[in-house]
């Protein structure tokens, strides 16, 4: 028996699943070695408010004059592995709401670097005609995504990573480095994964007799793309349930930001999200989006998310937050780092105790070019509906990922992966 359940109503083609049986995965996503030989170095830190000291997750680390960058973790913490021929190259450190910072490579050490921004002392800017109206801007971004983002096809290396936890305790913790064939924007083809290389580790001993697993993999991650894919809030029927409104603006990189709220109305009481878009001002091509959806109604939102359930059991999202932020470079907009929180309470009938999994879905894209010839046909593809399942272990190489970048795993994470690697170990 199977509890499935779709990220969204919208998507059924990539959902999350929790099985009473296993699922076998296919010989294709074997880990394939790294067979790099070029030498690189890393260099980890973290980066914080120069005012307040508070650490800032989701800040973007680029190497100027590639398109090599990375993101802090939720923690502030950043890893970047640059070749050694480019060694004598500098950092760009961003965030919104903080000046921009530029930091040579020869003035970090390979740990413990500590990089502070300093907040923009923001003034209100002169009310434009489209920005008088909340709900204008909002219809403008979606009617410029031709003009805004990319025409054309882009391979993408994308780090992944997704996390099972029943309850406080890791269950599951899954990473990968794909390559990506994002399509054009105004194209109706859906983006194309590949699996690169891959580790994965599951305690069935902490799942009990439900065995949660994710289907969708990077996929969750891909169609959180809302300027590639719409229909989850912004086609023209979905965006008349919702009001917007006006909050304060920032900047970025000296770049004036709209930040526009967006809520349900009143008079709609379906499970619909609310959050904040960050808005360009001078092209109108959406920043970044940070949004949860409403959960206030259990079996309203429960029924977007589960489609069969053991009968012995009700199950309801505890919650549900969403990420994506896009990156800018010579006029055009790309997807950079998208992140999904989902928490599934599984009351059993007759029983008194109750089951929390708590699940979180990742995806940085740490390299990119124009798209060659070599697009991956027939099996190669990853499939919507894959499960990055048991088939690739490395856990016990600390060397697994070579000099391919990855998000800096958060402490508890570092610990999970440490702990895996002695439990391997003693088994070898």
């Amino acid at each position: 028996m199977k509890l499935i359940v779709p990220l969204t109503q919208r998507f059924p083609a990539f959902f999350f699943a929790a099985l009473f049986s296993l699922f076998f995965m296919s010989s294709y996503l074997q880990a394939t070695p790294d067979n790099s030989s070029e030498l690189y170095k890393e260099y980890k830190g973290i980066i914080i408010d120069r005012v307040t000291g508070s650490t800032m997750p989701f800040a973007s680390v680029t190497l100027i004059g590639t398109n090599i960058s990375t993101v802090s973790n939720t923690e502030g913490e950043f890893l970047i592995k640059v070749a050694e021929s480019n060694t004598n190259g500098k950092l760009l450190v961003s965030f919104m709401g903080f000046k921009n910072k530029t930091v040579l490579l020869t003035d970090l050490v390979a740990e413990k670097n500590k990089i502070e921004l300093e907040p923009i002392a923001l003034q209100l800017p002169e009310v434009s005609v489209i920005s008088k109206d909340a709900e204008s801007l909002v219809q403008a971004m979606m009617d410029k995504r031709a003009d805004n983002y990319s025409a054309e096809e882009i391979q993408m290396t994308a780090f992944y990573r997704e996390t099972i936890k029943k309850n406080k305790t890791y269950a599951s913790l899954s990473e990968a480095v794909v390559d990506v064939y994002k399509q054009p924007y105004e194209s109706y083809k859906n983006d194309v994964v590949k699996m690169y290389k891959a580790r994965k580790r599951t305690d069935y001993t902490k799942v009990d007799t439900l065995v949660f697993k994710l289907m969708g993999g990077p996929f969750n991650s891909l169609y959180l793309d809302l300027m590639k894919y719409p229909e989850l809030i912004f086609t023209d029927d979905i965006m008349k349930n919702y009001d917007f409104r006006f909050e304060f603006s920032t900047r970025l990189d000296n770049r004036l930001i709209y930040v526009v709220d967006f809520y349900q109305n009143q008079n709609n009481t379906d499970p619909l999200y609310r959050g904040k878009l960050y808005i360009d001002a001078q092209t109108q091509a959406l920043k970044s989006a940070v949004f949860k959806l409403n959960i206030e109604d259990k079996e309203a939102s429960s029924k977007m998310f589960i489609i069969r359930k053991p009968l012995n059991a009700n199950v309801y999202p505890v919650e549900a937050n969403y990420r994506i932020d896009y990156t800018e470079k010579n006029g055009k907009w790309y997807y950079s780092y998208s992140r999904i929180e989902l928490g599934l309470r599984i009351n059993w009938k007759r029983k008194l105790f109750k089951t929390t999994y708590y699940s979180t879905i990742e995806m940085a894209i740490t390299d990119w070019d124009k798209a060659d010839d070599g697009k991956p046909r027939g099996k190669e593809r990853l499939r919507p509906t894959v499960v990055v399942s048991d088939a690739a272990e490395g856990f016990t190489d600390p060397d697994f990922w070579g000099e391919l970048n990855v998000i800096e795993p958060e402490k508890s994470i570092e610990s999970a992966i440490k702990k895996i690697q002695k439990q391997l170990q003693k088994k070898d």
